[in-house]
Parts: C-alpha cells; sequence; structure tokens
C-alpha cells in the first residue's frame, strides 16, 4: 500500500517506470507468446478431439475462447512471465541489499520503496495486462490454425463462434485478473529482495523462494477472483 501511495505521489518517476516496463514487459515478450501460442494449440487440439466425438467439433471455437479469456491466457501468463518476473526483482534488489546500496540509498535520504519498489509495481501492473491481451490473440490464432489443419474446421467458422460467444465482460475478466496479478508478483519480489540476507548464497534462495510463493499467490488469487467476478 505504501508503494502504490508513493506512486502517485510527485515527484513521479516517469523515467524509472518506462525503464521498467522495457526491463519487465518488452524483454518477456517472446516468453509470453511462446507459452501463448502453445497453450492455444494444445487446448483446440484437446477440445476439438473430444467434442469430435459427439459430433460438435465445429463449436470448439466457444470453448476456447472462454478458456483462454478468463483463465488460460492471465494464469500462464502469470505463472511463466511472472516467474521470470518476479525472481529478477529479487535477484536485483537481493544484489543490492547485501552490497549495502539500500543503506546508501537511505543514507542520501532518498526513499529506497518510493525510488526502487513504486516504479517496479506499476510497471508489472501494466505489463502483464498487456502480455495477457497478447496471450488472448496469439492463443486463438494458434488455436483456429491447428483445428483447421487437423479437423478441417475452417477459420470462419472458428471466428463466428468465437464472436457469437465471448464478451466484453470475459476479456476484462481476465485482464483485471492481471492487474491483481501483476501487483503480487511485484509486491512479492520486492519484498524478498529487500529482505535478502548471508551474501550471494542468499540472493539465490529469496529467488527461489520468491518463484514459489508468487505462483502459489497467484493461483490462490486467481480462485477468489473468480469467484468474486461469477458473484458480480
Amino acid at each position: 500500500m505504501r508503494s502504490l501511495r508513493l506512486a502517485v505521489t510527485p515527484p513521479f518517476g516517469f523515467s524509472d517506470i518506462t525503464y521498467q516496463v522495457e526491463m519487465l514487459g518488452v524483454r518477456s515478450l517472446s516468453l509470453g507468446a511462446l507459452v501463448a501460442v502453445f497453450a492455444g494449440l494444445v487446448i483446440s487440439l484437446q477440445f476439438a478431439f473430444f467434442m469430435q466425438r459427439f459430433g460438435i467439433q465445429h463449436t470448439v471455437g466457444k470453448v476456447v475462447v472462454l478458456t483462454l479469456f478468463r483463465e488460460l491466457a492471465p494464469v500462464l501468463t502469470a505463472l511463466t512471465v511472472g516467474a521470470r518476473i518476479g525472481s529478477g526483482i529479487t535477484a536485483e534488489l537481493g544484489s543490492m541489499k547485501v552490497t549495502e546500496q539500500i543503506d546508501a540509498i537511505k543514507a542520501l535520504g532518498a526513499d529506497p520503496i518510493k525510488k526502487l519498489v513504486a516504479p517496479r509495481v506499476l510497471a508489472c501492473m501494466m505489463v502483464l495486462p498487456a502480455l495477457t491481451a497478447l496471450a488472448d490473440v496469439l492463443g486463438l490464432v494458434a488455436g483456429s490454425a491447428v483445428v483447421w489443419s487437423q479437423f478441417e474446421i475452417g477459420f470462419k467458422d472458428f471466428y463466428r463462434s468465437v464472436v457469437d460467444t465471448a464478451t466484453i465482460r470475459d476479456f476484462t475478466s481476465g485482464i483485471g485478473k492481471s492487474f491483481i496479478f501483476g501487483f503480487i508478483i511485484a509486491v512479492v519480489g520486492c519484498h524478498k529482495g529487500f529482505n535478502t540476507g548471508g551474501g550471494t548464497e542468499g540472493v539465490g534462495k529469496a529467488t527461489t523462494e520468491t518463484v514459489a510463493i508468487a505462483s502459489v499467490a497467484v493461483l490462490l488469487s486467481d480462485f477468489f477472483l473468480t469467484k468474486l467476478l461469477m458473484a458480480l
């Protein structure tokens, strides 16, 4: 909460936020795209295969789009890209902690939360929704391609079922989850980095713990967010 409050308190570190967006987001594009493509391929292939038994494989687009938009794209992006982002934050801040650079920032009269944590939290909350939206698109493209090649379901039929089924709420529910996932990943990474001790060995231990804690936290929060969105 302190990092969010300081993030909207002048002066605004636009250059720091832009740098973190590049480091955390732009450099994660290849990983996010690869995960999205293969997720779309696998779920489309699986659903089309089982729906073929009932003669309704032409409606596979309905299931794929809802699965991607509501669950698979935001969660898989948070687990894979988030693991990279969270571990990177912990390693960077942990190295600064053990080399006493954070203490030097305090000695110079600057607030390390304002300087180091707030830009990373804001950047992560912007990056995860953008990567999730990209995963939605790439997953659908990959899914339509595999069902066309394997089950001869035309692109027109696939995307017609997608448009007829998906709503703005389905899309925004996944994007909304990504904001929360981004906040969780950044806060866990920063917290573990700021509390690193024991030299380089401690940095490695903190990085491993970040991946485990952030992954479990994302899955737990996904359950409660899903319940909340369904109730609304």
